[in-house]
């Protein structure tokens, strides 16, 4: 019977790992995905939603909005979210421009913003 040494083992598992890794492939964003293109169709009015009593001391409501996904608007759920101590939510919009509509995805901004408390 022979002996297989260690180096040649440490080979075939780094052949075996190269081989699993040139398998991944980074897919480009799907054809629905919004990447803040100008879009011709005006969101919808917003929905209402029931907004929950908050899972702990200290989230935030992030509203629902409209989304665009597939060539169209698409209501994307409001949700809690833990606050960030010194930021505010600043809520996703839809702004008009002369070809159509563009979304600003919603985000934290640091500092405190008029009319709206710090969190």
């Amino acid at each position: 019977m022979r002996r297989v040494s260690w180096s040649v083992r440490l080979a075939a598992a780094g052949v075996v790992c190269c081989a699993a890794l040139a398998g991944c492939i980074v897919a480009p964003a799907q054809p629905g995905y919004y990447g803040g293109e100008v879009v011709a169709v005006a969101p919808p009015p917003p929905r209402e939603e029931v907004i929950t009593v908050a899972p702990a001391v200290g989230y935030v409501w992030i509203g629902g909005y409209w989304g665009w996904a597939g060539g169209r608007h698409e209501w994307v759920t409001g949700h809690w979210e833990a606050s960030h101590p010194g930021y505010y939510w600043v809520p996703h919009a839809w702004v008009r421009e002369e070809r159509g509509w563009r979304q600003h995805q919603g985000h934290w901004e640091h500092g405190e913003h008029e009319g709206r408390e710090r969190r």
